[in-house]
């Protein structure tokens, strides 16, 4: 255990060099890499998105693939495809930018429904398949996705399938006033990013993984988290609530953020903790609720409210 918190204090500490003053929103994106999830990085343009996916790939070691999903976007410019050679008749596959270990899918929603289903197979299942030929990624693997949560010309709002398979959504927010300064004065002849040393490599990210899976979590803390799913799934303001597969994410969530922690142990506390952002993405609101001025978060209060925590 003292090796992985040395290790995770490593890690932690060189991305906070780059991304100054957003503890939390690191620690949440580490939490999804532990857990082997992916992420939803939902914000305003030019806090930081673009910067902390580069920063966590060359911090971890991984190689790195950046798509600019736009309309014109096909499934083909991601996954790849196979090419005629003209010289003898055959067909040669070329890899598209999806067989990496991280894949940045910035501006995910500006690509069409047909491109964005392209990573449905390789986010749950890590492989691709094209011309009824499955092919596996490299592990880890990982999509980092970013969205404009603002502007919606020219969008096309992820469908309920593939929110539901990003572990986590997390937003950087703006920074304060002192952490702004230092980011001014950080770039004011190099950026710490080009700096930046690898803390560790693949495999040893998978040993990480592997960890996160030994992090004890007792029945009842199993039972507490299902009874705030189960409460999402009833709740009259939804239409549709948490899934099973929300379910094993916020488990694994759990372990991830307990490891990040320096615990073997994962207990109510984390269930608290990253329920929000492990579940808020995946609810579905009826019209009604939402014109009525509810949302996710208090829906989510409310059946958090309602499941009795283990003593």
């Amino acid at each position: 255990m003292s090796d992985h918190i040395e290790t995770i204090t490593r890690v932690r500490g060189a991305l906070g060099q780059v991304i100054r003053g957003k503890e939390e929103a690191i620690d949440r994106v580490l939490i999804a890499v532990l857990a082997g999830g992916h992420v939803l990085l939902e914000d305003v343009p030019g806090v930081g998105k673009t910067t902390l996916a580069k920063s966590l790939a060359r911090t971890l070691g991984l190689d790195f693939a950046r798509v600019q999903f736009t309309p014109d976007l096909l499934p083909t410019d991601i996954l790849g495809m196979n090419v005629l050679d003209p010289r003898d008749g055959s067909f040669a596959f070329h890899p598209g930018p999806i067989f990496t270990h991280l894949l940045l899918a910035d501006e995910i929603n500006r690509a069409s429904p047909r491109t964005q289903s392209a990573l449905l197979e390789a986010m749950n299942e890590g492989q691709v398949t094209l011309d009824s030929e499955t092919r596996a990624l490299p592990q880890p693997f990982f999509v980092v996705a970013t969205q404009n949560p603002v502007d919606y010309q020219g969008t096309y709002p992820l469908p309920e399938a593939q929110l539901d398979r990003f572990l986590l959504r997390v937003s950087l927010g703006y920074p304060e006033a002192g952490d702004e300064l230092d980011i001014l004065f950080d770039r004011q002849r190099d950026d710490p990013l080009a700096s930046l040393e690898p803390a560790l490599d693949a495999t040893a990210l998978l040993d990480l993984q592997r960890a996160v899976r030994e992090v004890t979590v007792t029945r009842d803390v199993g039972r507490y988290l299902l009874g705030i799913v189960h409460a999402t799934r009833a709740h009259p303001d939804l239409d549709m609530g948490a899934s099973p597969r929300a379910a094993l994410a916020l488990f694994r969530a759990c372990q991830a953020r307990a490891l990040l922690d320096g615990r073997d142990w994962a207990g109510p506390g984390d269930v608290q903790a990253m329920a929000g952002p492990v579940l808020e993405h995946r609810m579905m609101l009826s019209p009604g609720a939402r014109y009525g001025g509810s949302s996710a978060a208090k829906v989510l209060s409310d059946s958090l409210s309602d499941s009795q925590v283990p003593m």
